[in-house]
């Protein structure tokens, strides 16, 4: 039996449109779920927004204070995509008022935070859920897999890198992403949080790390008015940018592996260009999102001269076969998004967590913590 599921969603900048596709979607693609999402009430404080994304996607109900879902009886799970400062406040609350949540990383604007929410959600006994989607890709199920299974032996080294230009135009206008008390670090948090959550899943705990963080774009126009993304703006004011564009890090892990993961959002020239390489004492597998997929992969016993060959996913990878009948049919950013809210919705009908949990944001959240005080002291940091 299909029951409903009352959900909002606070933030309706792109995150929020994207997630509120994905409940629309999750139906479709996983029809064995016990809930179904009902589209309750949209919360967002700029003038109008929630109104036309009620009017688009069928919300019952608008707000322009999200402390008016938390009150609401109807709503059972929320969304939460509002900027990272708003993250710790929302997510507490929201927990403390019995709703499930589904937050986007990197969960406020510290470890502090991020655990603030997780012990929210653990006392209040809901679940809770992670915008950490790279790791639904089934090719990085099935490099997951073939890790686990000793295909590749032991690793030794992986080169985790996530570049891209989203900041890289100067007239990126100066929005609460650039500012410490709003936005908290820069590129840590937006990408960066995505490596060391890939990291994990793939190779175990992070032992120790060193990092080295810049600006290379210092100053940026103030927006005189509301903005949604990377918006551009020009003749404003100038301000500092107050975190960093660029973060390069090495990786100890509790295996013995070593890593580099690197991260940039003023890469010219480069857009989502994420991915990784990963490396055993017998193979290596390498996978890159804009070819979401595929994974190049080397194994056997030649060591020397090893060929590479392409694997693409199908059916049997993942949560493949959701979407697409048969190999090398394409996926897209957005089919993470919905194998998310599936998980998510999931975790709710059964009461056991499935994918990503506030634990994940915690343990990125340290990582995160850690490398900012490793390119502050320029030591290593045990985490």
């Amino acid at each position: 039996m299909v029951s409903a599921l009352g959900v909002a969603v606070v933030g309706f900048g792109w995150m929020g449109r994207v997630h509120t596709q994905a409940y629309a979607r999750v139906p479709h693609h996983f029809p064995q779920l016990t809930v179904r999402p009902e589209l309750i009430t949209v919360a967002e404080e700029v003038p109008g927004r929630a109104e036309e994304a009620a009017e688009r996607y069928g919300f019952a109900a608008t707000a322009r204070d999200w402390r008016e879902v938390a009150a609401d009886p109807r709503v059972q799970a929320v969304s939460i995509t509002a900027p990272n400062f708003l993250h710790r406040e929302i997510g507490v609350a929201m927990a403390e008022a019995g709703k499930h949540i589904w937050i986007e990383k990197p969960v406020g604007l510290t470890a502090a935070d991020a655990r603030a929410v997780a012990d929210a959600v653990a006392k209040a006994g809901v679940q809770g859920a992670v915008g950490f989607n790279y790791r639904n890709a089934p090719a990085v199920a099935a490099a997951r897999e073939l890790i686990a299974a000793g295909e590749i032996g032991t690793v030794t080294h992986v080169r985790i890198r996530l570049f891209s230009d989203y900041a890289a135009h100067p007239e990126g206008a100066l929005t609460w992403r650039y500012e410490r008390e709003r936005g908290g670090s820069g590129v840590l948090g937006d990408l960066a949080s995505h490596g060391v959550d890939l990291a994990r899943f793939l190779l175990g705990d992070i032992a120790a790390l060193t990092a080295d963080t810049a600006v290379f774009v210092p100053e940026r126009a103030r927006p005189t008015g509301a903005t949604a993304g990377h918006t551009r703006a020009s003749g404003g004011e100038l301000g500092p940018v107050e975190n960093e564009d660029y973060v390069n890090c090495l990786l100890r892990f509790a295996s013995g592996a070593r890593g580099v993961l690197e991260a940039c959002r003023v890469s010219v020239g480069e857009q989502n260009n994420y991915g990784f390489e990963i490396h055993g004492t017998k193979g290596a597998v390498s996978w890159d999102f804009r070819r979401m997929g595929e994974l190049a992969v080397s194994k056997g016993d030649a060591y020397q001269d090893q060929a590479v060959s392409t694997l693409y996913v199908g059916p049997g990878h993942g949560e493949y076969a959701a979407f697409q009948p048969g190999s090398a049919n394409a996926m897209g950013y957005d089919d993470l998004k919905v194998i998310e809210a599936y998980h998510f919705l999931r975790s709710i009908a059964e009461g056991t967590p499935y994918g990503t949990t506030l634990d994940d944001a915690v343990r990125s959240a340290t990582a995160l913590d850690a490398m900012s005080r490793s390119a502050e002291s320029g030591a290593w940091v045990s985490l």
